[in-house]
Parts: structure tokens; C-alpha cells; sequence
């Protein structure tokens, strides 16, 4: 099911220039506006959380093994019933139809194409129906709010629009603050001022693509995930209010929703072994190990180290991760450490804004290039493998 081979072609030549993922980021720093290159690159307060993500990585070196036959490497894995040739999708994110052209629809077209899932997030700005058409092998990710009443209906919705996997998360009882995006001008809600129609103005080709296209259609763009029903638009005053109380969420509502919805259940957001105990408690089929990329709570631990302690409990649900991947050898130390799947966010969505899909397809490329090396280099053929290779963690440097 969903199994494909990823195609090494670059694709366009403006995307085929990127040799990493990172290289998508400095580019999309000239595509896209100030405020939404930051809004998208940056996290919440000093950015602690988002560095620890990043760090943790880089403090953690395999131990290669050599004069191993790896002619025959697969990266290739199941997760929840699904086949998949590599262990990597895309994350759930916000505004992605505002940052990059029919963003959402990219991000979920160059994912099926490749065979590889694609969490469509409750703040996307393309309606849920429009997105699985284009991406069967999408997930649907729901901020549910702590309203018994406006559950049941959203939870029918996403169920109609035929997606097989729900992802509910569960780290946004209240918003984190996007300090470094507000001061370049993005905020929530979206107001335009004198400096932001400039930004616009002097980013000519993100304005005509994004926001002018079909009379300008783009100013219009509301959230259209967000209950059962399209909810306000982003340019709205009482935006807070219309999405409801997500500080009121609990594990009863999810409960709630186990009780409703007969596909795969994912709780994203988990960072304590306690919380992960409660959510296979609780019915879930699989969570997903995430800080939120560093952009809600900025003093947590790094998400690779929660990814090891929950692994270490030897729970039965499939075991995912999100937070600081942009190479190929931190996919495969994330698995090493537990991880049955990882997904990738930022890099996915910059590489759309850059050259949308051919971007989005050569991103995954580059990824699945990465860890086939990296298996090759390591001396696995399997990803099971992994395990027996050792993972060091270096000690600390000074900064």
C-alpha cells in the first residue's frame, strides 16, 4: 500500500539548485516576505526549544560499520498498515496556502506521488476535500477544541473527505509567542498596513502567485479546516474567538473522538512517557514525539531526547517523531532511538515557496537520497538493522 521508489530527478532547475534541505531555506528568505519567511522559519520566544531540537542531533554520532555487503539497502517500511519506501512524510503546517501557491495541495500531491503521507493541518486554507483528492496517501490533522458540541461534527467532516488517519493535537492549549515573526510583521491575526503592502509590493512574484492570481482570490483565503464548517478568514479580528477553547481540551475529548472515528487515531504533541501511557490508555494507534518545532513552549526538553525516554517504556502504538530533521543521517537517528516514522515541516513548505511542487518533489528526493547513503555508509541494508549500530552522544560544546 503506497509503496513507491522516489525519483533522484531534480525536477525544475530553480529547485534542482538546492543540494539540501537547508539550501530551501536561504532561498525562500529572498521568495517570500519578511514576515512570512520569518513566520515560517523562526519559533516561539528566545528559541530555545528549536536550537535544543536542532543540538540534539548534532550530539549524537553513529559508529559506522564497514565491509558490509549494502548493494541490496531498502529503507523501506510499514507504519499502521501502510507500506512506505522511506520513513520520512511531511508535517502538519499552517498558512502553507499564503506562504506558497496552492501550498496545501502541493505539499499533498508531491507526497502521493512519491508514495509518502502528508498531515494536512486544521489551519490550512484549502478546504480538506480538495487536498485528499489531490493527496490520497494525506493525514488529516485537527486542533480540537474543549467543546463536546463542535467535535462530533468536524470529526463526520474529515471522515467524508475520506482520510484513513486522524491526527489530533494536543500542545496547543494556548498560543506560543512568535516574537521574531510579529516583529517582522506577522501576526494573528493577519492585519495589512502601510509596511506590510510593501513587503508585498517588493516581493513581486510571491504577490502575483500567491495573492493575485484569479482577482486576487488570495486576500479572501480563510481557514477552511477549522470546524465542520469554513471558519474566519485569516484577515479577521475575532479569529481567536471563532477557532474555540483549545485550553479546555482533555483526554475525555479524545476519548470522545476514539468513540467516533473507526480509521487510525495519532495524538501529536506527546513529550512525557506519562502522556504517551495515557494516549495508548486511551485508544490511540500512534503518537507523534514533538516540541512543535520550538514554536509553542521554549524551556521543553529537545524532542530526540523525549523521542528516547517514551521509546525506553516499550509502549505497542507506533512511535513517531517530528522537530529538527533537515538530514538524511537525522532520519535514521531518530529511528535508531525508537522512531517507527519522522515527519519533516519547515523544509517542505520553503522548498513549495521556492518552486511549489517540482520544489516539494525534489526536497523528498534529496531526503531519500540522504538516508540511502547514509544506510550505505553505515554498513545497514535494513532499517532494522539500526539497531545495531551504536549511537554516541558527544558531550557538550561551548557555544
Amino acid at each position: 500500500m503506497h509503496a513507491k521508489t522516489v525519483d533522484r530527478q531534480a525536477g525544475s532547475s530553480l529547485a534542482g539548485r538546492a543540494l539540501n534541505l537547508l539550501d530551501f531555506e536561504r532561498r525562500a528568505g529572498k521568495v517570500l516576505p519578511p514576515a512570512l519567511h520569518h513566520y515560517v522559519a523562526s519559533y516561539s520566544e528566545d528559541g530555545e526549544s528549536h536550537r535544543r531540537n536542532l543540538r540534539s542531533f548534532r550530539m549524537r554520532a553513529f559508529v559506522p560499520r564497514v565491509m558490509v555487503d549494502v548493494s541490496q539497502r531498502s529503507a523501506a517500511t510499514s507504519l499502521m498498515g501502510a507500506h512506505y519506501p522511506y520513513p520520512f512524510g511531511i508535517a502538519p503546517m499552517g498558512f502553507c496556502r499564503l506562504v506558497a501557491a496552492d501550498g496545501d495541495v502541493v505539499l499533498a500531491r508531491a507526497a502521493a506521488k512519491a508514495g509518502l503521507p502528508c498531515i494536512l493541518s486544521g489551519a490550512s486554507l484549502t478546504p480538506m476535500e480538495a487536498v485528499r483528492t489531490a493527496g490520497p496517501t494525506s493525514w488529516f490533522q485537527a486542533y480540537i477544541p474543549g467543546e463536546d458540541d463542535r467535535i462530533g461534527a468536524l470529526v463526520d467532516r474529515v471522515e467524508a473527505a475520506g482520510f484513513d488517519t486522524l491526527v489530533i493535537t494536543a500542545d496547543t492549549a494556548v498560543f506560543g509567542q512568535h516574537e521574531v515573526a510579529a516583529r517582522h510583521g506577522f501576526r494573528s491575526p493577519v492585519t495589512f498596513g502601510p509596511a506590510m503592502a510593501w513587503q508585498g509590493l517588493s516581493h513581486p512574484r510571491w504577490l502575483w502567485q500567491v495573492l493575485g492570481r484569479d482577482g486576487f482570490a488570495g486576500t479572501r483565503l480563510r481557514f477552511e479546516n477549522a470546524d465542520a464548517t469554513p471558519g474566519p478568514p485569516v484577515f479577521s479580528s475575532t479569529l481567536v474567538r471563532d477557532i474555540g477553547r483549545r485550553d479546555a481540551l482533555s483526554w475525555r475529548h479524545f476519548e470522545q473522538v476514539r468513540r467516533r472515528w473507526s480509521g487510525k487515531l495519532v495524538v501529536k504533541g506527546i513529550m512525557a512517557p506519562a502522556d504517551a501511557a495515557i494516549a495508548q490508555a486511551s485508544g490511540a494507534d500512534g503518537i507523534i514525539v514533538s516540541s512543535h518545532g520550538g514554536r509553542q513552549i521554549d524551556c521543553a526538553v529537545s524532542g530526540l531526547d523525549a523521542l528516547e525516554a517514551i521509546a525506553a517504556k516499550g509502549l505497542s502504538l507506533a512511535l513517531m517523531y517530528d522537530g529538527g530533521i533537515r538530514r538524511g543521517s537525522d532520519v535514521l537517528k531518530a529511528v535508531r532511538l525508537g522512531a517507527d516514522f519522522v515527519f519533516v515541516g519547515r523544509p517542505m513548505l520553503q522548498a513549495a515557496a521556492v518552486a511549489g511542487e517540482d520544489g516539494v518533489a525534489h526536497a523528498l528526493t534529496l531526503l531519500a537520497h540522504e538516508v540511502s547513503t547514509t544506510m550505505g555508509l553505515l554498513g545497514v541494508n535494513t532499517l532494522a538493522e539500526l539497531k545495531e549500530i551504536s549511537l554516541e552522544r558527544d558531550q557538550e560544546r561551548p557555544a
